[in-house]
């Protein structure tokens, strides 16, 4: 029951799914487990210490499977920017033929490197503007992110019901739907709406293999549609987390007239993430997660969750749409 888009054509996979470059979530027992179920795993570049630890996770997921997976390379403002040179390099040694992007447009001196060597790049967006400047650069297929994801939404507040048909008849390169896509229905309506393929980030947190606490990943299924926060936004750097007595508690300093991110940069830190989801404890820092956990209720290993949604994709199509049909007498 494979499918065929130019998504999975760019990226050689059975299935048009990716899983989504999340920082401290994409190792390589996730990436390989997502590529082995026939979709594309991704290696997240900026959880590693150096370029060489990240070769060595590439290493280690060829150890594992031998079907297609990426790397996700992200650009943001930062006091000690990492040597992206180098971890191109990596990339390009280790034969990786698709880097997924994300970031400020800074990430344009990553994508000359990649280009020069030959790869591939998808490239996260969450608005049409911007997917049209880069197609208009050069990148080989898009990721539009709609309000519903999570991490960095934008500050235009587009859900994917309209930004995915919206960047549809913009740009001609492959679209990705990205943001609150959980199962079989996300990916025919992403399919509908114009896109070649989906990426999920949220869902593949809720699975066996995701190297994340336990405790983590049950507050995905115990936690409904409306329970994330969207931090950041007097700083137009919007993001969202997961509720909890954290993110309420950034919210509520950052509510007043003159907010300062000082205010609440130790609350927030990377580091205090990290341990999150690792102690599982749900109050000690912030986490990602998009409106896609109130479609989360098990957490099967990423094989079963896969094959349940591609089973699920092809019956709608096949079965329930057609069935909507009506007949001229």
């Amino acid at each position: 029951m494979a499918f065929q888009t130019r998504v999975t054509e760019l990226l050689g996979t059975r299935y048009p799914i990716i899983q989504g470059g999340m920082q401290n979530v994409g190792y390589a027992q996730l990436a390989a487990a997502v590529s082995n179920a026939g979709a594309f795993g991704l290696i997240t570049a900026l959880t590693f210490p150096s370029p060489e630890a990240l070769a060595s996770e590439i290493e280690t997921c060829r150890g594992m499977t031998d079907a297609p997976f990426g790397v996700n390379i992200s650009v943001f403002p930062t006091m000690r920017p990492p040597d992206y040179g180098a971890i191109v390099d990596v990339i390009a040694d280790a034969g990786i033929k698709v880097v997924e992007t994300a970031g400020t447009p800074a990430v344009r001196e990553v994508w000359d490197m990649l280009f020069a060597r030959g790869i591939k790049v998808v490239h996260k967006c969450t608005s049409v503007r911007h997917a049209v400047s880069s197609e208009k650069y050069g990148v080989h297929a898009i990721s539009i992110d709609g309000f519903e994801c999570a991490g960095h939404p934008g500050e235009d507040d587009v859900p994917g019901l309209v930004l995915i048909p919206a960047a549809a008849d913009k740009i001609s390169i492959p679209i990705v739907a990205s943001g609150g896509i959980a199962d079989g229905r996300g990916l025919v309506a992403a399919l509908a709406l114009g896109a070649e393929g989906v990426n999920m980030g949220t869902r593949f947190c809720a699975t066996r293999e995701a190297p994340i606490h336990a405790n983590v990943k049950q507050a995905y299924i115990d936690r409904d549609e409306r329970e994330t926060d969207i931090l950041f936004r007097p700083f137009r750097n919007s993001a969202r987390v997961g509720r909890n007595s954290v993110s309420q508690e950034v919210l509520s300093r950052i509510s007043g007239p003159d907010p300062k991110f000082e205010d609440v940069a130790e609350l927030v830190s990377g580091k205090r993430g990290a341990e999150l989801l690792k102690t599982g404890d749900l109050d000690s820092g912030v986490y990602w997660s998009s409106m896609a956990q109130g479609l989360i209720h098990d957490i099967p290993t990423c094989n079963d969750l896969i094959e349940r949604i591609i089973t699920e994709a092809h019956e709608i199509i096949a079965s329930r749409l057609p069935a909507m049909l009506a007949t001229d007498d």
